[in-house]
């Protein structure tokens, strides 16, 4: 947890200068921050320390890429990040507690949360080319479901994982699942501005 803590500094750090890029600039930096997530699953074998200088890194990366999306939000009301913030840490925090102390096998629910999340990726394409009626919305809530359970079920894994090597995996799941929960509670949170 120690990983995810200073990865979320990290990406507040990068949110932070990324802040006044263009979007265009955003979306080369996720890129960027893609193929450090990819080469991150590479060096896990081979050094620690080189992993978790790539998940930190990663972290910074991911947070240029959506400092503009903070930045605006932002800019409607600063006050709807600092909700969206706390909303995040009373999720992971519960979730989080429920995924470590089950001591049932959680792997069906993973496997069943990441083949709904390539579900909710088709939904996020088709809500582009077609108008629904509040589908950023239901996106948001089905998002949050999705990530709940992937939440659960990486602090399961974090707990049973007795390896420290795959400690940055862990931790880059978590974060991911806490980044992805953050922008959703955004999206949420930002229909009333």
């Amino acid at each position: 947890m120690g990983l995810v803590a200073v990865t979320t500094g990290f990406f507040a750090l990068g949110a932070y200068v990324g802040r006044d890029l263009s979007p265009g600039w955003g979306l080369v930096f996720f890129v960027i921050a893609f193929a450090i997530l990819i080469s991150l699953r590479f060096t896990v074998r081979a050094e620690s320390m080189v992993s978790a200088a790539l998940l930190f890194v990663f972290g910074t990366a991911i947070g240029v890429a959506t400092g503009p999306t903070v930045a605006y939000y932002a800019s409607l009301n600063v006050a709807m990040v600092w909700e969206a913030g706390g909303a995040t840490a009373l999720f992971m925090a519960g979730l989080g507690t429920i995924g470590y102390s089950t001591r049932r096998d959680l792997s069906s629910l993973g496997r069943l949360a990441f083949w709904a999340l390539l579900a909710l990726i088709a939904f996020g394409i088709v809500l582009i080319f077609v108008q629904i009626p509040n589908g950023s919305l239901i996106y948001s809530i089905l998002g949050l479901v999705i990530f709940a359970a992937l939440t659960v079920f990486d602090f399961q894994r974090l707990r049973l994982s007795g390896r420290t090597r795959s400690a940055p995996l862990i931790a880059a799941s978590i974060f991911l699942d806490a980044l992805n929960v953050f922008l959703f509670f955004l999206n949420i949170f930002g229909r009333r501005a």
